[in-house]
């Protein structure tokens, strides 16, 4: 019976592993299958920019899958059992169960609407593409009111509807800065719990703050949400924010699924695992990306983003080939670099940071910048949607198995399945 491997979630970091994993494996002894819960690979780096007005195009999961041997089970995940090994799935059918012998976990994480009152009512996200594309439609409503003589004419900075941002980390600010661009006949207003760009070094944050001025971005920094309404935002000061259009940026949550099934996981859902990406309650769970409560290499948790998901994802490749073929698994890189900020299509903030997580002394800025995000978003396009490019000359069989060509490679191989 073959091995049985189920990656949850299609995003950068699940579609990630199942690439290399089944470049990687024989598929005369493994059986790969991703779950998703869309047909389309989203772009999650780039939703921000299809809300402003951007068209990009969606990638279906079945094309980017064609050919590879990857089995796509297009369902929501609807429960975990670790006991019994197998997962459940909800779909257009009925759903049911799957079993598994190796679950990657990668289902991601999502905007946290849960924690003030009226968001999950009243606000919009960018974390979703049909989130994305409903705020977009909210944006093409408020320009076309704009354009009949609502509040101005047509392409004045700031005379259409209002658009109140919420969130002042990196999601917020180039949401905020998109739309700025994007619509300038909307007014923008960006809602900054602390000192706008306070992770950032000196120099970047000037820039930053230089940024919103020219886009006629207005900070309100140090203001806390209470609450969100239909048509206003509440402060905790007493003071209500108009509002056509609400954004939440402010937060990011994981589903509770983990917490439901049993496994270790934070207080706020996300699983602990080990060094190498495993669950430390259940040794044939993996978790990767934001799902993933990993330490790194500079004894600090690695925080949600996309690069996490590039190296715990890389490292649970390692771990799980190396286990299932008997090989020593190799140890990746478990650090954070940096940030990359969009600030509209022209502009951009680059970010390095030291051992500790703190910024270093300079940034890159400007259209130099903008370029370099540009080219990361390219390069995660193109790389996810090659999930399989550079096989390699030979699949690993699993430990146990038969294998005719070892002799060839040099060397006896582990006759026991880890």
């Amino acid at each position: 019976m073959k091995h049985r491997i189920v990656v949850l979630g299609a995003g950068y970091a699940g579609v990630y592993v199942a690439g290399n994993l089944v470049r990687r494996l024989s598929p005369a002894d493994t059986e790969i299958t991703v779950v998703n819960a869309v047909p389309d690979f989203v772009e999650r780096l780039r939703l921000h920019q299809l809300a402003a007005g951007r068209e990009i195009e969606a990638q279906k999961l079945a094309d980017l899958f064609a050919g590879t041997g990857i089995r796509l089970r297009l369902a929501r995940v609807t429960a975990v059992d670790p006991e019994r090994q197998v997962v459940a799935v909800a779909d257009a059918d009925g759903g049911g169960e799957l079993g598994y012998d190796t679950l990657v976990y990668a289902l991601g994480s999502a905007g946290d609407v849960d924690g003030v009152p009226g968001v999950a009512e009243h606000a919009f996200d960018v974390t979703g593409r049909p989130s994305a594309l409903r705020l977009r439609e909210r944006l093409d409503s408020l320009d076309s009111l704009d354009s009949l003589g609502r509040r101005g004419r047509r392409g004045r900075r700031g005379e259409g509807g209002s658009v109140l941002v919420v969130g002042d980390g990196l999601t917020g600010i180039e949401t905020a800065t998109e739309i700025a661009e994007s619509r300038p006949g909307l007014s923008v207003t960006l809602v900054a719990r602390g000192e706008l760009g306070a992770p950032l070094s000196a120099g970047a944050r000037s820039h930053l703050h230089q940024a919103c001025d020219r886009l006629g971005i207005t900070v309100l920094e140090h203001t806390s949400a209470e609450a969100v309404e239909a048509t206003r935002v509440l402060c905790a000061d007493g003071t209500a924010l108009a509002s056509d259009a609400t954004v939440w940026t402010a937060g990011f949550a994981v589903s509770p699924i983990a917490a439901a099934s049993g496994l270790e996981v934070t207080e706020n859902g996300r699983i602990v695992v080990d060094r190498t990406m495993r669950s430390v309650s259940h040794p044939n769970v993996y978790a990767v990306g934001d799902s993933g409560y990993a330490i790194g290499d500079n004894g600090r948790p690695l925080p949600m983003s996309c690069a996490s998901a590039g190296f715990t994802g890389g490292q649970a490749i390692h771990a799980i080939v190396g286990r299932l073929t008997g090989r020593k698994i190799a140890k990746t890189k478990l650090v954070y670099l940096g940030n990359h900020i969009s600030l509209g299509r022209r502009d951009g903030i680059l970010q390095m940071v030291d051992d500790e997580g703190q910024a270093k002394p300079t940034y890159v800025g400007g259209r130099k910048a903008a370029r370099i995000k540009a080219g990361i978003l390219k390069m995660s396009l193109w790389a996810n949607s090659h999930p399989t490019f550079g096989v390699p000359r030979r699949k690993r069989r699993l430990a146990g198995a038969p294998d005719v060509s070892a002799a060839t490679l040099g060397g006896p191989r582990a006759q026991h399945r880890h």
